[in-house]
């Protein structure tokens, strides 16, 4: 929905080459290993992204390396990743809502969950904690449909949006904490 609001190409985090290795590395216990296959899957995504916008088109991802960093360092994972300063940049939204309207929609999904989504709901505090050093817009979703969110996301945010998205400043609206800088530190840590 926000690809086609902004008029711009949908790149899935893991492409398609990664996905029958996604499958069997996701079977097995090894959070490096994951961590590893979810990084490479990423760099590979980011060279199409940065072709998109070297072409001067605005792109989408579902998720992007604050998701696969702070997912597994969650879990367990103790590698060191240093990001490369060339990575595109995205403006990244954290869709948060109520524990209970969480458990609601997670129940409702109709997609199997996997053993690594159950380990993920176990340590959802430390997934907090690892998203927090991450710059990033917390948009509070409970009770707002899909299509509110939306909303909330294109009536707020310009940075990184198709030219003739909606102007408001970042940070005017309530449902966003203020903007953060971008502090490329915070973004790199390991």
């Amino acid at each position: 929905m926000l690809a086609a609001a902004r008029q711009a190409v949908f790149v899935p985090t893991v492409p398609a080459l990664y996905q029958p290795l996604r499958h069997a590395v996701d079977e097995r216990p090894n959070v490096e290993a994951r961590m590893c296959l979810y990084l490479s899957a990423l760099f590979t995504a980011a060279e199409e992204i940065q072709r998109h916008l070297d072409a001067g088109l605005p792109v989408v991802v579902e998720s992007y390396f604050a998701r696969c960093l702070a997912s597994h360092r969650a879990l367990g994972a103790q590698l060191g990743v240093t990001l490369p300063r060339s990575l595109p940049m995205p403006v990244t939204y954290h869709l948060v809502c109520a524990d209970d309207e969480r458990q609601r929609r997670l129940a409702t999904r109709n997609k199997p969950v996997s053993r690594w989504d159950a380990l993920i709901e176990t340590v959802a505090n430390q997934m907090t904690d690892a998203y927090a050093s991450f710059p990033m817009h917390r948009i509070d979703t409970t009770g707002l449909s899909p299509e509110e969110v939306l909303r909330v996301i294109t009536d707020t945010d310009t940075q990184g949006a198709h030219p003739r998205a909606d102007a408001e400043p970042v940070g005017a609206h309530p449902h966003l904490l203020p903007p953060v800088p971008r502090n490329t530190a915070g973004t790199r840590s390991p």
